[in-house]
């Protein structure tokens, strides 16, 4: 009898799973609708770190939000006016979601705890914010 590579017959770990890891098997869909929506907000995703994509995405789990289409869009204007500043954000976008975004922004900063803020936090401690945007509202990550 034959034993399957990778998977070994009894007792064993199988190496399946962690060749995910190695995105052997592509970018999972969570990733690719992230990348989507990034890029719907005129920011190109390699200029995301993968870790705070990922992050992301578990934000959004946490918070119930999930991956769905809405919920990464939502994150996604706000991973681009903080990457972008807001000026790179309006030459990509409409000035009006440019102000929507602001005003999210500034309500995430007053609430203090919530998933936008998370996001907020997130790009300062990553250190892909811009500065324009940090010094704007006052950012700190002490």
């Amino acid at each position: 009898m034959r034993r399957r590579a990778f998977a070994p017959e009894r007792g064993g770990v199988s190496l399946l799973p962690m060749l995910g890891l190695f995105a052997i098997f592509g970018r999972s869909h969570e990733l690719q609708r992230l990348d989507q929506a990034l890029l719907g907000v005129g920011l190109h995703p390699r200029l995301v770190p993968e870790a705070v994509k990922l992050t992301t995405l578990k934000l959004l789990g946490e918070a119930g939000a999930g991956p769905e289409p809405a919920s990464c869009a939502a994150a996604a204007e706000l991973l681009g006016y903080c990457v972008l500043g807001a000026q790179g954000f309006t030459e990509c976008n409409d000035p009006s979601l440019t102000e929507a975004v602001e005003v999210r922004l500034a309500a995430a900063l007053e609430a203090g705890d919530n998933l936008d803020a998370r996001v907020v936090l997130l790009t300062l401690h990553a250190s892909v914010i811009q500065s324009s945007v940090v010094e704007h509202y006052g950012l700190g990550a002490g």
